[in-house]
């Protein structure tokens, strides 16, 4: 008989080659031979901003049923998605410039990863940890030649930027995500989105309140505290400048304890009609 860890060992693989999105399949976008290669200046955010003007409202909802139906928006998507891989992170770029475009390589990716698995009520379906497709790690996008996932855009591209408002601009698809801008981030006008972003996350009560003495945040602010201040107050000291002024005063001469609220991965789906 053979031993039981060599069983499993057994199943595991032949379960792993039957499944058509086993873990380590990835889903590549985008061109991976680029002729010309582009500084991050020079790549044209222009499409990109026209697809989120018409299918996101100003709350961030997704009209992805609509989106989903038009072949003709898909490929312009997937024509913005390979404009963005002619950009060489080699070349030299304006700071402004590298964030807006990571920004939105993130947020366009999150995009079409969603529209080939749609329709669906969360992203989490489609973030397997052991088998399966992780939308996470497999959907890859080529830059400058090499591919690289959400998770790499996020953890070691933009938060290694210095930039902690990233974490109110990058959207994973879900309701307690940040709102998706309807709008692509630009280098000119990237300060200004940012902070706009920022300021409309801590407006909403589930980002922001104060109950007696305990402030509760949004989890992210729990998952991405050192990007923030290693400690309660030098967060909230962060996160003031973005607060609306009346929940600053609620602040102000307070002992405070923080929490952090449940985070609604369903979808960040806007409400459409028929």
């Amino acid at each position: 008989m053979l031993p039981q860890k060599f069983v499993l060992l057994m199943l595991v693989a032949v379960f792993a080659a039957a499944t058509p999105c086993a873990a380590g399949t990835n889903a590549y976008v985008g061109q991976q031979q680029v002729a010309n290669a582009a500084s991050m200046d020079g790549i044209d955010h222009s499409s990109w901003g026209e697809l989120l003007a018409k299918y996101v409202d100003v709350d961030g909802g997704v009209n992805y049923r609509d989106w989903k139906a038009s072949s003709d928006d898909q490929q312009k998507l997937g024509s913005y998605l390979d404009h963005l891989s002619t950009a060489d992170p080699k070349l030299s770029s304006t700071r402004e410039a590298a964030l807006a475009y990571w920004i939105n390589v993130y947020n366009a990716l999150t995009i079409e990863g969603m529209l080939r698995v749609y329709p669906t009520s969360s992203i989490r379906n489609h973030t397997a940890k052991v088998f399966g497709y992780n939308i996470w790690d497999d959907l890859q996008l080529y830059v400058g030649g090499t591919p690289y996932s959400l998770n790499q855009v996020e953890h070691e591209v933009l938060r290694k930027m210095g930039e902690p408002r990233i974490h109110f601009a990058i959207v994973c698809a879900s309701k307690s995500c940040p709102r998706l801008l309807n709008e692509a981030y630009i280098p000119d006008r990237l300060d200004q989105q940012l902070d706009a972003n920022a300021k409309h996350f801590f407006a909403q009560k589930n980002n922001f309140d104060v109950i007696g003495n305990t402030v509760v945040l949004s989890s992210i602010l729990d998952w991405f505290n050192a990007d923030f201040g290693d400690t309660d107050s030098k967060l909230l000291q962060r996160i003031s400048v973005w607060l609306p002024e009346t929940k600053r005063q609620s602040l102000f001469g307070k002992a405070v304890t923080i929490s952090y609220s449940d985070y609604d991965w369903s979808i960040n789906e806007a409400a459409v009609t028929k």
